[in-house]
């Protein structure tokens, strides 16, 4: 499988495993949760208004194209979140999502 984004430089970094969408997926420490998915897929997730995919737009955290959920139903944002090892993440929104701090 390969994905938007071709990586140049800086392989040698100690490789991280995660799961997105129940693929287990490798990207390297440091990676953004970003840049790791995109050298494996094509697109982020899917448009909530339109049928076009999602890659990401600002990449600083300015907007919100890069919104995905962890496995808990927290929302992250895709290109300011380093990756971490054993990250289980989602495309799209839980079943019971948004998540209520005061819900019973």
């Amino acid at each position: 499988m390969t994905g938007r984004l071709v990586r140049l430089a800086e392989a040698s970094r100690p490789k991280v495993s995660f799961t997105f969408d129940g693929a287990v997926l490798t990207g390297l420490e440091g990676d953004s949760v970003l840049t790791a998915i995109l050298m494996s897929r094509d697109a982020l997730r899917q448009a909530e208004f339109g049928p076009e995919q999602r890659s990401g737009f600002c990449l600083m955290g300015a907007c919100q194209d890069c919104w995905i959920w962890q496995s808990d139903g927290a929302r992250l944002r895709a290109c300011s979140t380093v990756l971490q090892a054993g990250m289980r993440l989602q495309s799209a929104a839980p079943d019971k999502w948004p998540v209520r701090d005061d819900a019973p």
